[in-house]
């Protein structure tokens, strides 16, 4: 016991003479194509941080309502150990907590995180994150995206902000006879605006140009799947995970331009901005202000001609997107505790009656209640298919047929634990596997986590890790994770780690052919 006590004190002195020294050595610089910049030893001096970097021009007056323009060169050392502003957005989370100054549309930020070793010709894999938030808020400075521990794994982790709500997506008729036909989309078109940043900048961090990996949850997710068959972001990423959203279903649509365009032009008109320079010189508050007003009025993607020439649907079935490998999949619980609360046996079965007449039989085949706590399941897994699963269940669908590179299927089953937003403990519900992939459990207030959480967020981090260096999950100490498009084999995130035939097919092919009901 006492050789063991010494041997572990010294361990300990080794390391805390190791931060130390870290903590002393001049800040981690690096040289990007607008200039040098300087960061911040993070982890004891185990990685280093390069925070609120611009990969484009703030797109503020003439520039609102813009495709991005690139940055200006800066002339001395950048500052680079503080977030720069999210985009502008109000509260519309309670678990969305921000670390950076402020919202403003000065915004088009990321940040870059590399192991301390890191330098020119590392060719570390590259991971782009791009925040949830329903393309209405969120940003890279939120606790559970920084410090990932994917970075100990050996990637470069980029993190970043995209324009949102009616500053990222507005496109009305105006905005359109302005730019050739082509309205919308200019959140998604700061994405690529950001990964051509990283593709000409990240081997200065260490990374790899040519093996780029990005991956989103919700909106997010939805956001990597619509850069899938975007021309222009064709060639800047290698691979790619969706964690719970997809532009295949109606959770957020994806509409033709021409119809957003006049609801576009309904609601700059009720702004009173007569021609679009008084539009650009009008405040952002003001424009936000308008659109909380309006409750229902939603800004996302179109299918304008131009950025996205076609619906995700019409693409994949032509076999026109991205034919990179995938991960795919969403969580168990994404909605639920609605509909299921207080729900029976016969409950379900009137409900199927009700909402689905001559079509019940077939409903409860797909969704069945046989016991109470079936009809229970089924009614939770019916609101969460309908919420945003069909979506992704779809994507992975689609690129499994004409993909022609793998596909690998999740769904992460473990259960929150209980805290004041969530406090049943039951659910893993939409938005609870983030901690775990980027391994900040501690960053969410008030749960208590076990062993076994830090266990299957260290397993999910060496998946996606995996995923990123090879294009293929698998490696050693981790359940074996068979391709989805091959096997039709699903992995379940929780613990233990199992791996199942997909069970859900008949759930979605029912809802696939039946339009949803009413889920309240």
């Amino acid at each position: 016991m006492k050789i063991g006590g010494v041997l572990l004190g010294r361990v300990l002195l080794v390391s805390l003479f190791a931060g130390l020294l870290y903590a002393q050595a001049p800040a981690p610089k690096v040289r990007t194509a607008q200039g040098e910049a300087s960061g911040k030893w993070i982890h004891d001096g185990k990685e280093k941080a390069f925070l609120g970097l611009l990969y484009a021009a703030p797109p503020i007056a003439n520039l609102r309502w813009r495709a991005p323009e690139p940055p200006l060169p800066w002339s001395g050392v950048h500052d680079a150990t503080n977030f720069g502003n999210r985009c502008q957005q109000w509260h519309v989370w309670d678990d969305y907590i921000f670390t950076d100054p402020g919202p403003s549309e000065d915004c088009l930020y990321l940040n870059v995180y590399a192991p301390a070793t890191a330098k020119q010709g590392s060719k570390l894999p590259v991971m782009v994150w791009i925040h949830g938030g329903g393309f209405l808020a969120g940003a890279a400075s939120e606790p559970r995206y920084t410090d990932p521990a994917l970075v100990a794994k050996g990637v470069v982790v980029v993190t970043l902000n995209y324009r949102l709500n009616v500053f990222g997506f507005l496109a009305s008729e105006d905005l359109a006879k302005e730019q050739g036909g082509h309205a919308g989309n200019y959140g998604l078109m700061d994405l690529v605006a950001a990964l051509r940043w990283v593709k000409a900048n990240i081997a200065a961090f260490g990374g790899d140009a040519d093996n780029i990996t990005i991956f989103g949850e919700s909106a997010g997710s939805f956001a990597v799947s619509a850069l899938t068959v975007a021309p222009s972001a064709r060639g800047l990423f290698h691979k790619v995970i969706g964690e719970s959203g997809a532009f295949f279903g109606s959770t957020i649509p994806m509409t033709a331009a021409g119809e957003r365009a006049q609801r576009d032009q309904a609601f700059v008109t009720s702004l009173g901005a007569t021609h679009l320079d008084s539009l650009r010189a009008m405040p952002a508050g003001k424009i936000l202000e308008a659109v909380q007003k309006q409750r229902g009025i939603g800004f996302s993607a179109v299918v304008d001609g131009a950025f996205l020439p076609e619906s995700l649907p019409e693409a994949y079935a032509a076999g026109r997107q991205a034919h990179v490998p995938s991960i795919i999949g969403w969580n168990r619980d994404e909605r639920a505790g609605t509909l299921s609360q207080d729900m029976t046996a016969e409950k379900w079965k009137a409900y199927a009656k009700e909402h689905y007449g001559t079509k019940a039989d077939a409903f409860l085949a797909a969704y069945p209640a046989n016991t109470g706590d079936q009809a229970v399941r089924s009614a939770d897994d019916f609101t969460t298919n309908g919420f945003i699963a069909m979506g992704a269940w779809k994507w992975a669908e689609a690129q499994s047929k004409t993909g022609r590179s793998p596909v690998y299927r999740y769904r992460f089953d473990r259960p929150a634990p209980p805290e004041h937003l969530h406090p049943t403990g039951r659910y893993a519900f939409h938005s609870t596997e983030l901690e775990y992939v980027f391994g900040t459990l501690d960053a969410r207030p008030g749960a208590t986590w076990q062993p076994a959480d830090r266990k299957l967020s260290n397993e999910i981090v060496t998946y996606w890790t995996n995923f990123a260096r090879t294009g293929n999950p698998n490696g050693a100490g981790l359940p074996q994770w068979p391709r989805y498009d091959k096997e039709k084999m699903v992995i379940h995130l929780d613990d233990p780690i199992t791996v199942t035939p997909d069970s859900t097919r008949l759930e979605f092919e029912f809802l696939a052919s039946e339009p949803p009901a009413d889920m309240r």
